[in-house]
C-alpha cells in the first residue's frame, strides 16, 4: 500500500500527502484496496496539496456526515482543507434535480387567465387609491388659491387641447362624411335618405363627437403624460421634489388634471361641429341636400337634450384619461422599457376605460329616457 497517502496502524488509518488530480488513479486504487473504514479511527494531520478530486474521494472513503463534523474531530486540519472537504460533502448530500413535470395545456392557460384577473384587480385598486389621492389633494388646494399652478395648467392646455384641434377636428369631419355616405346608402332602399342628417346628428351629438376626441386624447396626451412624468421618476426628480417638501400630486398631477378637464369638452366640441359639417358635405354633394335644409331639419328634429349628454361625458373621460396617464408615469421603474412598457399600458387602459363609460353612460341614459 502506498505509504505517501494512507498510513495504517494496527486500527489507525492517517491520510496524508497530495490528494490531487495528477494523483486520481493511484488514490483511486488505493481506497480501493484500503476498503470502507469501519471501527478504524482516521486523523487527518494536513495534506501538502489537495483539490475537489482528492476531497471527493476523501469524502467516499470517510462519508458525508462526518466530514461534515470534521472540525470536531481533525481540529490538526488547516481551515482552508476544511472547509474545502464540507464544501464537497454539501454538494454530494444536495438531493438531485428532479425533470421538470409535463406542462399542462389547460393548466397554463388558467394559471395565465388568474395571474392576469389578480393583476387587473390590483390595477383597478391601484387607480381607486390614486383617484382619491388626486380628489383629496384638489380638495385641499381648493381655498388655496396661492397654491393654484395657473402658469403649468395653461400650459398643459395649449399641449394637449389647442395642439390638438386639427387633428380632432380632421378625424370627426371624415367619419361624419363616412356616417352620412353608409346612411345615405342604406336609407335610400326606403326612400328616407332625408333622416341621414338625423342619423349624422344624434350620432356625434352623443357618441362620436366625445368618443373620438376622448380616444384621441388617450392616445395622444395620456401617454405625452406617461412619458414626462416616468423620465422625471428616471432621473429622480421626483425624489427630489419629495426632498425639498414638495408634493408632486400638487405640482405634476393636477395641473395636468385640470387641464385635460378643460381641454376635453373644448374638443369633443369641436369634434361635434366637425363631425356635422362632414355631414352636411355629403348632403349637399350626394343628397342634394342644401345647407338651409339641413340647419333647418338639425334644429326641428334634434333637441339640445342629445348635445348635454354627449357632452356632459367629456370632463369623466377627461378625468380618467389623465389620472391613468399620471399614474403610469409614477410607475416607471427607472429604465427605457419600464418607459415604453408604461406608456403603452396607460394608452390601453385609457381608451379600455373610455369605451366602458361610454358603454355604461349609453344605458344609463337610456334607462333614464334621455
Amino acid at each position: 500500500m502506498p505509504n505517501e497517502w494512507i498510513t495504517q496502524q494496527g486500527e489507525h488509518v492517517s491520510l496524508h500527502g497530495e490528494w490531487t488530480l495528477r494523483h486520481y488513479a493511484e488514490l483511486k486504487r488505493a481506497l480501493q484496496q484500503q476498503g470502507q473504514l469501519s471501527s478504524a479511527s482516521l486523523s487527518l494531520p494536513g495534506f501538502e496539496g489537495l483539490d475537489t478530486a482528492g476531497a471527493a474521494l476523501i469524502v467516499e472513503l470517510i462519508g458525508v456526515e462526518k466530514t461534515k463534523q470534521i472540525g470536531g474531530w481533525a481540529s490538526d486540519l488547516p481551515q482552508v482543507q476544511q472547509a474545502l472537504l464540507i464544501r464537497i460533502a454539501e454538494a454530494m448530500d444536495a438531493p438531485l434535480e428532479s425533470p421538470p413535470p409535463r406542462p399542462n395545456r389547460i393548466s397554463e392557460a388558467l394559471a395565465t387567465v388568474g395571474h392576469q384577473m389578480v393583476a387587473l384587480g390590483s390595477q383597478q385598486r391601484q387607480l381607486l387609491a390614486f383617484i382619491g389621492l388626486v380628489l383629496a389633494t384638489f380638495a385641499s388646494l381648493l381655498f388655496r388659491p396661492r397654491h393654484w399652478r395657473i402658469t403649468a395648467t395653461v400650459a398643459h392646455i395649449q399641449q394637449s387641447g389647442l395642439n390638438a384641434v386639427p387633428i380632432v377636428a380632421l378625424l370627426t369631419f371624415m367619419v361624419g362624411a363616412v356616417v352620412a355616405f353608409l346612411g345615405a346608402t342604406v336609407l335610400q332602399d326606403f326612400g328616407a335618405t332625408v333622416y341621414t342628417i338625423d342619423l349624422v346628428a344624434f350620432s356625434f351629438l352623443r357618441e362620436f363627437g366625445v368618443l373620438l376626441a376622448a380616444i384621441l386624447l388617450a392616445g395622444r396626451t395620456a401617454s405625452a403624460f406617461t412619458a414626462q412624468l416616468g423620465a422625471m421618476k428616471s432621473n429622480e426628480e421626483i425624489d427630489a421634489l419629495k426632498t425639498l417638501g414638495l408634493d408632486p400630486i400638487e405640482l405634476l398631477v393636477l395641473p395636468r388634471v385640470m387641464a385635460m378637464l378643460i381641454s376635453l369638452p373644448l374638443l369633443a366640441f369641436v369634434g361635434m361641429l366637425s363631425g356635422l359639417v362632414g355631414g352636411a358635405v355629403v348632403a349637399t354633394l350626394s343628397l342634394d341636400i342644401s345647407v338651409s335644409q339641413f340647419i333647418t331639419t338639425l334644429q326641428k328634429d334634434v333637441s339640445v337634450t342629445h348635445f348635454l349628454v354627449g357632452l356632459s361625458k367629456a370632463p369623466v373621460f377627461a378625468f380618467v384619461i389623465a389620472v391613468i396617464g399620471c399614474l403610469e408615469g409614477f410607475k416607471v421603474s427607472g429604465s427605457a422599457q419600464s418607459v415604453g412598457a408604461h406608456t403603452t399600458s396607460s394608452v390601453v387602459q385609457s381608451i379600455f376605460m373610455v369605451i366602458l363609460i361610454d358603454a355604461l353612460a349609453a344605458l344609463f341614459f337610456m334607462e333614464m329616457g334621455w
